[in-house]
């Protein structure tokens, strides 16, 4: 992610610096007065190409999954670039306020003038002024409830809908405010591609239009709840879903007001199109889930996206797999997959972390779809039962092994414990598997 983000800004500058050599203090204005408006131009410039690229990214494009590595790592990049492109549109703000700083200390003398058009053009450009003020106050608030985990989901969901229609007033700013040089130079070009992509992006999103190729009816076949606030869900989909891999997850609509969420598909593809979903209730929208549902009501799943993926596991490396809590069900689907040829199942040590696996009913579960796995050995850890998972575990289970591979879906702290120990403590090559999707 880090790579893809420096690249772009690093992308960005060249064309920026390319542009600066050679147009190098036309107008004659002073060092400073020159030192604020490239500033003013880099920062702008930053915050569009990185937002076009966060636009690009919301689109959910399934062709990036290969190369970042699953549909949670688009997402988190999406986040990102998001959050960096908001922070040059406030550094760009500060910018362009710095000019009263500027006339209060050195004058007037040295600034360098603004481009001027006649009639219509110069109203458009007043216009486009006022819509970039306009929207990037309206970004700078968006961010801070983003970033405010507090704020109520489904108000931020609403409120996040009203992005990309700021994107194209921040397009329309750029586009009638950059320099007129610049669009017969390699940075208008680039810019231009940009815009294009994040525009086109947000026309799909205005519309609706994004996963819906992707997308398919159905209706809900069975609801079950069971201790620990956990509610499987069976949904039978209509013609148009083309299956799943072990471990993916779909985003599922149960009522079109609240919207679509991501939930991973706790079943193998069993070929008739029917899917369950393991729903824990952990927040506001899932705590009442099992009351609201009820069996043949309509529902909308898009999908299947993902990479935390059985056929994705080194046959050459000694496998370890990690399930905290309600992080079991990618696994549940794995291990229901491999009942079709357990001879062939690969070994591997699964490791499911429970509060207390005496009353877990997903322990019973694991139990059964294990003992026709020859080669799965199942390790419950019941916090409760002072059975806590730790490195020292893990490093054991590994023995000799000189590589080794982790696949773990459950809580970040336990992930970011487990991976920080055993880098430290396991001398062998280690691959460590997560997939940890966030919507916010």
């Amino acid at each position: 992610m880090k790579k893809i983000l420096i690249g772009l800004l690093a992308l960005v500058s060249l064309a920026w610096g390319w542009d600066l050599l050679l147009n190098t203090n036309p107008s004659g204005g002073s060092l400073l007065w020159t030192i604020r408006q490239e500033g003013l131009y880099l920062t702008g410039l930053y915050s569009i190409a990185l937002m076009s690229l966060s636009m690009l990214l919301a689109t959910r494009p399934t062709w990036l999954e290969r190369p970042l590595g699953g549909m949670d790592q688009v997402y988190r990049l999406h986040k990102w670039s998001g959050i960096l492109a908001i922070s040059f549109a406030a550094a760009h703000w500060l910018v362009e306020w710095s000019s009263d700083l500027l006339k209060a200390t050195i004058g007037r003398e040295g600034r360098i003038p603004k481009e001027r058009l006649n009639g219509f053009w110069e109203v458009l450009r007043d216009l486009a002024e006022d819509m970039g003020e306009w929207a990037i106050y309206a970004v700078l608030a968006m961010l801070v409830i983003t970033l405010w985990k507090r704020f109520p989901y489904q108000i931020w969901r609403l409120l996040h809908k009203v992005m990309p229609v700021l994107y194209l007033m921040l397009v329309f700013h750029a586009a009638l405010l950059s320099p007129l040089d610049y669009w017969v130079q390699p940075v208008g070009g680039l810019m231009a591609l940009l815009m294009a992509g994040g525009v086109m992006a947000s026309v799909l999103s205005l519309t609706g239009l994004i996963g819906r190729p992707r997308q398919v009816a159905g209706t809900i076949a069975s609801v079950n709840s069971s201790a620990g606030g956990v509610t499987e869900v069976t949904c039978q989909l209509k013609e148009g879903w083309k299956g799943h891999r072990p471990g993916q997850f779909a985003f599922i609509t149960f009522n079109r007001l609240e919207g679509a969420h991501p939930f991973t598909i706790a079943s193998a593809d069993r070929t008739d199109r029917t899917i369950t979903f393991q729903i824990k209730a952990l927040g506001n929208y899932t705590r009442g889930l099992a009351a609201r549902l009820h069996i043949g009501q309509t529902v909308k799943v898009e999908g299947p996206y993902g990479r935390f993926n059985l056929a994705r596991c080194n046959p050459r490396a000694q496998q370890l797999w990690i399930a905290g809590g309600i992080g079991v069900t990618p696994f549940l689907a794995w291990l229901e997959a491999l009942q079709a040829d357990p001879k062939n199942a690969p070994a591997a040590d699964l490791h499911y972390c429970t509060r207390d696996s005496e009353t877990d009913s997903f322990v019973a579960r694991l139990t059964s779809l294990c003992a026709t796995l020859p080669g799965i050995q199942l390790h419950v850890h019941g916090s409760q039962q002072g059975e806590s998972l730790t490195a020292q575990t893990l490093v054991t289970d590994l023995g000799r092994a000189k590589r080794a591979e982790i696949w773990f879906c459950g809580p970040q702290g336990l992930a970011t414990a487990l991976k920080n120990q055993m880098t430290s403590t396991w001398r062998g090559k280690l691959r460590f598997h997560q997939e940890a999707f966030e919507m916010r």
